[in-house]
């Protein structure tokens, strides 16, 4: 039972069925909510689904990627290959290292059979079949066939030929490639991370797990190997497409650039680098990505009592391509009471033709803040987890907004500071910051899974392109159709697999003889033939004799 198990796991059939099966596997990763990716999320997921939510926690449909049966089904894929793939290689090396096979004892039996009668010159005789046979070699090895002369010294030599051996390499490394990526692909997951971070220009970043956003590590990553490295952004600039003859693409982003300074460990030389959309910093293997960008406005808030409550950049979400960007700002400690903000931000503030303001343009010309203001318990002090850029408004009372008697807030460089009613403080518009978004990758099997990709593109292409065939030669001694001595030149071709090109070498190779051998008088002998195609038979007989 363990060896017909065996047999069964590492067939070629089995790894592709379980290819199969690991990427559908996969699917529910990104269905559900992982635990390791956003931990809430899935809380929330089963909170909301208190029937169904249990039940996928049970069957770890929330932990995919670290589950015992994805996990199984990945070591089995591994073993299967493994299997398959090193005793075929073993197999190969004994092919590589073996001569070609003796010669078939009726050539006329192989798919392509041609045969040649040497002699009839009258100033040459006819050339001994050892001789025939050791140019036969000479001439297949000149084209790239290994070669074994046989049976030397008797009434009919002979020599067989082999090449493309190349072919079931290519298939080896690509199998073995394959290995390659899989393992790869492990030890990226086991040991890699990935977070976000956004960073404000003037700011620094500090790898550390409390300097992230988001961090999303590997299963076995212990966050205490984040390398020491800090990095701070000192200017960010974007391009835009001013061509005013082309209005369709006006404003269209063309370019972003961001100036950061990098400190590969604490006391080390700052260094300076220049980070682009596709090139990313690169520090002890862990890349910063930029992928992301907005205005970050500085506002400063006042609260009941008088005192700054709040004073720094508030990062924005860009919502179109002029950057009109959406706002959020929670101000917990605000007295007598907690203050939240909602509204937008106009880089280039006009007002449209209905009459309400817009964004006329990305660049920041005019910038303008339209702002909703509200009081009350922001639920931060319950401890449960909440999105940064979403202010739940229920519990909360309204101060200002469009729909309001009091109105909207409007803060702008003519207008920086509103007041905010029942004496609730004040709000002031200070400046316009730029910011990024980097995702910060640190995957110690990229470079593997890239060689390894390589790798298995090259050998497939060799085990596509390259054909593997066999060709035996036989020489013999015969009378011509005077009476006078020839040799009889006989040749069969074999291919390993479809090969439609066989046809094409074997009439190379009589073009290839018949030169070589028309000093003495070649005569290509068509009744030997035993092909039954009528084009083959008529390409031979439009060729004909050839004499000298």
């Amino acid at each position: 039972m363990a060896r017909w198990a065996w047999t069964q796991l590492t067939k070629m059939n089995t790894a592709l069925f379980l290819l199969l099966l690991l990427a559908v596997a996969a699917v529910p990763g990104s269905i559900f909510p992982q635990r390791i990716q956003d931990p809430a999320r899935v809380s929330d997921y089963i909170d909301n689904n208190p029937t169904l939510g249990p039940w996928l926690d049970r069957l770890q449909l929330f932990d995919v990627f670290s589950s015992a049966w994805f996990s199984a089904i990945y070591i089995l894929l591994f073993v299967s290959l493994v299997g398959c793939v090193l005793p075929r290689a073993g197999k190969h090396w004994r092919a590589w290292r073996a001569e070609p096979p003796r010669t078939p004892r009726r050539l006329e039996r192989l798919p392509e059979h041609r045969s040649l009668t040497l002699g009839g010159c009258d100033s040459a005789a006819a050339p001994a079949p050892d001789e025939v046979v050791a140019e036969a070699a000479r001439l297949l090895k000149r084209r790239g066939y290994r070669v074994a002369v046989r049976e030397t010294g008797t009434a009919a030599p002979s020599v067989a030929a082999e090449r493309g051996m190349w072919k079931e390499v290519g298939n080896v490394v690509f199998h073995l490639a394959l290995l390659g990526v899989l393992i790869s692909v492990a030890v990226g997951s086991l040991f890699g991370y990935k977070g976000q971070k956004i960073l404000v220009e003037d700011e620094s970043f500090v790898n550390t797990l409390i300097g992230y956003d988001s961090f999303t590590p590997g299963t076995n990553y212990n966050p205490d190997w984040l390398p020491p490295f800090s990095l701070r952004l000192d200017d960010f600039s974007s391009e835009f497409y001013r061509d005013t003859t082309n209005p369709r693409n006006y404003g269209a982003p063309i370019d972003f650039t961001a100036e950061v300074t990098i400190e590969d460990a604490p006391g080390a030389a700052p260094r300076q680098e220049t980070l682009k959309v596709n090139a990313p910093v690169n520090v002890d293997g862990v890349k910063s990505y930029l992928v992301g960008n907005g205005y970050a406005p500085v506002i400063r808030v006042t609260d009941g009592n008088g005192e700054v409550a709040f004073e720094g950049p508030v990062v924005t979400i860009p919502v179109d391509g002029v950057y009109t960007s959406n706002l959020t700002l929670k101000v917990p400690d605000a007295r007598p009471d907690q203050l939240g903000f909602t509204g937008l931000l106009l880089p280039t503030a006009v007002t449209g033709p209905d009459g309400m303001p817009r964004s006329g343009d990305p660049g920041l010309a005019n910038p303008r803040l339209i702002l909703s203001s509200y009081y009350g318990d922001l639920g931060l002090d319950t401890g449960k987890p909440q999105n940064v850029y979403v202010l739940d408004v229920a519990p909360l009372t309204e101060l200002n907004s469009m729909m309001s008697d009091n109105g909207a807030i409007t803060l702008d460089a003519a207008n920086p500071v509103h007041e905010l009613p029942e004496g609730k403080g004040t709000i002031e518009f200070l400046d316009v910051k730029r910011y990024v978004g980097l995702d910060i990758v640190y995957d110690p099997g990229r470079t593997g899974a890239f060689i390894s990709f390589v790798a298995a593109f090259a050998g497939l292409l060799m085990s596509m392109f390259i054909s593997r065939r066999r060709v035996w030669v036989r020489a013999t001694t015969d009378l011509d159709d005077q009476g006078r001595p020839a040799t009889v030149v006989e040749y069969g071709l074999l291919a390993r697999g479809e090969d439609p090109r066989l046809r094409t070498e074997a009439e190379s190779l009589g073009e290839l003889f018949t030169t070589h051998w028309k000093a003495i008088g070649v005569r290509d002998d068509a009744g030997d033939r035993t092909e039954s195609a009528p084009e083959k038979t008529t390409d031979r007989a439009r060729r004909g004799p050839t004499t000298n």
